[in-house]
């Protein structure tokens, strides 16, 4: 057993030391790649100042818009809006999502948080019953194509997009039906059944009943609510500031080409946009996009829908984007919505961490499916 457990111990010793060897060859590639080019001191001036900027005055108003929704969505299912819109939702669950009814509160609960309140609601026995076991795993890619919507739509919207806003709307539920029944038709039959699957009763059980003087809920809500939007602002504080900050310094070149680099805000080597620019063509034709730097936005999404946001200001601020491009991006965003770091996490929870390919996969389809649909929906409304 000793020579074994040492044998152990020697790779694991081994693969540790390749993972570190690897790491610093592609951290001095990538930095002494942007060094190079920019000089040590102005990226190093660069990372500070646009980290700064992006927190000065992205994040303090992407976490107002939390704040503000926050209150809102924790005010609608106080008095019953989303109970309301559950009811009416609920006859075209089956239908679009092969899902029972209360899978439509599962949707609304993310749209007006985020992604992890899947996790909350598919441990809670009353609701995850309703449920076959194939079902339930399905709506981490569900539930995952809304995280967050309320914020995006009420970004695009307060930057004067509101109806590319709702065209996006329109792509991310298109994007989250074949993102779910592309996972469903996957894992179907490869689950075991859970043992209450086959339970029957009124779906009327789930609910959010509250009890109060109308003053007390609206306050508690009101500040509740709140509450919950400033932990999410502050939540979204590492991906904006990291992944942003970094994308952007692929993304965009110097501020002045005549004087070169400065060390200011946003500048960077535009390695993406040169990427992006040999299929320039494929993602004009999917999405739209005249410019291969708005390809930044999607992957961004990827990891990140708020750090994702960041983004946006800047390119308006280039003149690269319109009404078109805003459809895509709140299909894309919405849909996506940082779901490479959140799925693996949400299915280790329900037990089901092998089915993570599966739902990465299916999932990654279903938000390109998204960003199509809105190009084409935007094109076909003003051609009306």
């Amino acid at each position: 057993m000793n020579i074994i457990q040492q044998t152990k111990n020697t790779r694991f010793i081994r693969n540790r030391t390749y993972e570190a060897f690897i790491f610093l060859i592609i951290f001095g590639l990538f930095f002494g790649g942007l060094g190079y080019k920019m000089g040590v001191t102005n990226m190093l001036n660069t990372l500070m100042n646009t980290a700064w900027d992006l927190l000065m005055n992205t994040v303090f108003f992407i976490m107002g818009i939390t704040v503000l929704s926050g209150a809102l969505g924790k005010l609608l299912i106080e008095f019953g809006v989303v109970r309301l819109l559950e009811f009416l939702l609920k006859p075209l669950m089956r239908p679009l999502y092969k899902l029972p009814g209360v899978a439509s509160l599962a949707g609304l609960m993310t749209f007006f948080s985020d992604n992890p309140a899947i996790i909350s609601l598919s441990n809670d026995k009353n609701f995850a019953r309703y449920f076959r076991n194939y079902e339930l795993i399905s709506l981490t890619n569900f539930g995952t194509a809304f995280g967050m919507g309320l914020i995006v739509i009420t970004f695009m919207t307060g930057l004067g997009f509101f109806v590319p806003a709702l065209i996006g709307l329109a792509g991310a539920v298109v994007g989250s039906i074949v993102s779910t029944r592309l996972m469903q038709r996957m894992i179907r039959g490869k689950v075991p059944p859970r043992p209450d699957e086959d339970f029957k009763g009124d779906e009327s059980q789930v609910s959010f009943r509250s009890e109060g003087p109308v003053f007390e809920r609206v306050l508690n809500s009101v500040l509740d609510g709140g509450k919950q939007g400033v932990q999410l602002g502050l939540a979204i504080i590492p991906g904006v500031l990291i992944i942003s900050t970094v994308v952007m310094m692929v993304t965009f070149g110097p501020a002045d080409a005549a004087a070169g680099y400065t060390g200011a805000a946003y500048e960077g080597v535009p390695v993406l946009p040169k990427l992006a620019g040999y299929i320039s063509g494929v993602f004009e034709v999917l999405f739209g996009f005249e410019s291969p730097e708005l390809i930044a936005f999607p992957v961004t999404s990827l990891g990140a829908v708020g750090a994702a946001l960041s983004l946006v200001k800047a390119f308006l601020a280039q003149g690269i984007v319109g009404g078109n491009e805003i459809a895509v991006f709140t299909a894309m965003g919405m849909c996506w919505s940082g779901y490479l770091s959140t799925h693996t996490a949400m299915l280790d929870t329900l037990g089901y961490r092998k089915l993570t390919s599966k739902a990465l996969l299916s999932h990654t389809i279903g938000g390109l499916v998204a960003g199509v649909f809105a190009h084409y929906l935007f094109v076909l409304i003003q051609l009306i």
